[in-house]
C-alpha cells in the first residue's frame, strides 16, 4: 500500500524554488546586460524599442513570480504539471537570452541584433501567451473565470500582434506595439494581480 509522502502544499514550495532558479537566471540576463551598457554605453548603439522589451520582460519575469503563487491551490500534482511548469519558465528565459546574447560580434547594434532575432524573440513571446492560458487553468476554474471576458480576448490578440511583429520591420510598428504592450502590462497588473486571490 502506497503511502503519501508530501501533501500538496508540501510539495509546492520544492517546485516553486526550481521554478524561481530558472526565472532567476532570466532577471541575472536582464540585468547583467544592462550592466553591460551602463559600463560600456558606446560600445554598441542602444534601441529604444529593443531597451523596452528588456522593461518588459523584467516585469513579466517578477509579475510570473507573483501569480505563480496561485499554483497553492493545486491538490494533486503530477511529474506533467511540474515539466509544463519549468517549460514555462524556460521559454521566460529563451527570451531573455534572446535580447541579451552572449556576444555583439555579428551586429552593428542593439536595432540590428533585435531585428534580425525578432522571428525567434516574438514566436516564444506568442508561446507564453498560449501557455499562461494552459497555466492559468490549472489553477482551477475559478481562477480562469476571475479574469473574465477580458482575458479571453487580450491572449488571441497578443498572439496576433507577435505574428505580425514577426513579419513587419516597420519601426513604428514596433515602437507602437512594446509601448502599448508595456501600458497595458502595467494595467493588468494593477487591476487584477495588486492582491493575491
Amino acid at each position: 500500500m502506497a503511502t503519501e509522502i508530501a501533501s500538496p502544499h508540501d510539495v509546492f514550495p520544492h517546485i516553486r524554488i526550481v521554478m524561481g532558479m530558472v526565472i532567476g537566471l532570466g532577471v541575472t540576463r536582464l540585468l547583467s546586460g544592462l550592466a553591460r551598457i551602463v559600463q560600456h554605453p558606446g560600445q554598441y548603439k542602444l534601441y529604444p524599442v529593443h531597451l523596452a522589451w528588456v522593461g518588459s520582460m523584467l516585469l513579466l519575469l517578477v509579475h510570473f513570480w507573483w501569480w505563480e503563487f496561485g499554483l497553492y491551490a493545486i491538490e494533486t500534482w503530477t511529474f506533467g504539471i511540474y515539466l509544463f511548469l519549468i517549460f514555462y519558465a524556460v521559454t521566460l528565459f529563451l527570451l531573455c537570452a534572446l535580447l541579451f546574447p552572449d556576444s555583439m560580434l555579428d551586429y552593428t547594434g542593439y536595432e540590428d541584433f533585435f531585428y534580425s532575432r525578432r522571428a525567434w524573440f516574438f514566436g516564444l513571446l506568442a508561446m507564453t501567451y498560449l501557455l499562461d492560458v494552459v497555466d492559468t487553468l490549472l489553477k482551477g476554474p475559478e481562477h480562469f473565470a476571475h479574469y473574465g471576458n477580458e482575458y479571453l480576448i487580450r491572449t488571441p490578440v497578443f498572439v496576433a500582434l507577435c505574428i505580425a511583429a514577426i513579419l513587419v520591420r516597420d519601426r513604428r510598428f514596433h515602437i507602437v506595439f512594446v509601448a502599448g504592450t508595456l501600458i497595458y502590462q502595467v494595467s493588468f497588473i494593477l487591476r487584477l494581480f495588486d492582491t493575491i486571490v
